[in-house]
């Protein structure tokens, strides 16, 4: 059996939780079988089982575009060049709707059994529009196609099962649920220290982190706004780099600058971190938050869960299905609007709930503490990439036998 990955993101480009996925995934997956990524890049690389070949994303063809389009239609070039190779697969398996154009072609090109997995869904990110234009009716287009002509949709969540037959016209029984998971030998409690003294971070203080981009999707402006109700003496550590717009980047900056000015113990890193790093900075946390208020599933918590990090999340998506309430964290209702643009209905309320989620944390120990354990039992439990790669396999198989 050989399949073969489409994806926009793979090392050493990633910047979010898909491409953490795809990373991990397509590792395991090449011990129990042959794998091929085809990814936006320049990798090159041939290692046992695994092979990843970089197509350029760069079109110097699309330089005089609208500047919101070039981003749809480089992805469109791209994807026909991953075609422009022989496939030799028996499973095409696309992540994200950037590659989903390069699964469409390859069915209907070479006639390959088409596997997606649903990380997020454009439906539910109408904030895109702010970055993408109109090419946002087209990357919905593209991701409406793809999603209703795979063979096999795997929803990252149970939730995400559900927005997927919301939203599309999906047979049911194509669906499989398939969570994340975690390297859970390398996201582990360290006692290195050098993250926080080269950024400033008192180690004898407690600390609130973030990681993640500056996206409207991850509800960090909600964060930095919650921060005035936040315990004065709690370290605000914001990891958060790669804004979607320059909007966006505006925003925050207005946003952190305005807090700054009744505290002096707001410590943003505007970096995308590598992983030693996010996981130092996980370790020695008190409390992780994500705010987000859109998350199909939410890798980020069990990063910090593994890192036996307490969390305080938004009660949305595939988060309630990985932070138990009271247990491995804190669940802060975030009151949506039932349509478009998904934001709280009350955004002050939301902040001043997530502080007091923060805040109740990091006063009581003996919680924070059980946290922290209770959440590394609960990756270790369900969160294991090895086992994950056998059920990925497995749907694999299946769909194999029938064709």
């Amino acid at each position: 059996m050989k399949a073969l990955f489409f994806t926009r993101e793979f090392p050493p480009y990633v910047y979010g939780g898909a491409g953490v996925h795809v990373e991990y995934l397509a590792g395991e997956l090449a011990k129990l079988m042959e794998m091929e990524v085809r990814a936006f890049g320049d990798q090159d690389l041939a290692d046992d089982n695994l092979s990843v070949k970089g197509f350029p994303f760069e079109n110097p063809s699309f330089d005089n575009a609208n500047d919101k389009l070039k981003a749809v239609f480089k992805t469109l070039s791209t994807c026909l060049s991953m075609n422009s190779e022989q496939i030799d697969a028996d499973i095409v398996h696309c992540h994200t709707w950037y590659s989903h154009f390069a699964g469409i072609m390859a069915k209907l090109c070479y006639g390959v059994p088409l596997v997606i997995t649903t990380h997020s869904l454009e439906p539910l990110r109408p904030w895109k529009r702010e970055q993408l234009g109109r090419g946002y009716d087209a990357s919905s287009w593209i991701e409406k196609t793809a999603i209703e002509m795979a063979d096999v949709l795997i929803a990252v969540s149970e939730e995400t099962k559900e927005d997927v037959l919301k939203h599309f016209d999906v047979d049911e029984n194509k669906i499989e649920v398939v969570y994340n998971g975690i390297d859970l030998k390398e996201y582990v409690v360290v006692n290195e220290t050098s993250v926080l003294e080269a950024y400033g971070i008192d180690k004898n203080k407690p600390y609130v982190l973030f990681v993640g981009r500056i996206t409207r999707q991850k509800g960090i402006i909600h964060l930095v706004n919650a921060i005035k109700y936040i315990d004065e003496e709690t370290q605000v550590v914001l990891c958060a780099g790669a804004p979607d717009t320059p909007e966006i980047a505006k925003e925050m900056e207005d946003c952190v600058k305005e807090a700054s000015k009744t505290r002096d113990n707001i410590i943003w890193i505007d970096e995308m971190l590598d992983k030693k790093d996010v996981i130092q900075l996980y370790s020695h946390a008190d409390v992780f938050c994500c705010p987000s208020i859109y998350e199909p599933f939410g890798i980020i918590n069990i990063e910090a869960m593994a890192c036996e990090t307490a969390v305080v999340a938004s009660a949305v998506g595939g988060i309630k299905e990985v932070v138990v309430e009271g247990e491995t964290g804190l669940l802060i209702n975030l009151k949506q609007q039932t349509s478009a643009p998904f934001e709280p209905v009350n955004p002050d309320q939301f902040s001043r709930d997530l502080a007091a989620g923060v805040n109740k944390v990091i006063s009581n120990k003996e919680l924070q503490n059980k946290m922290a354990k209770n959440g590394r039992k609960r990756v270790e439990n369900y969160f294991d990439w090895t086992a994950i790669a056998k059920q990925t396999k497995a749907i694999y198989k299946t769909l194999i036998d029938k064709k």
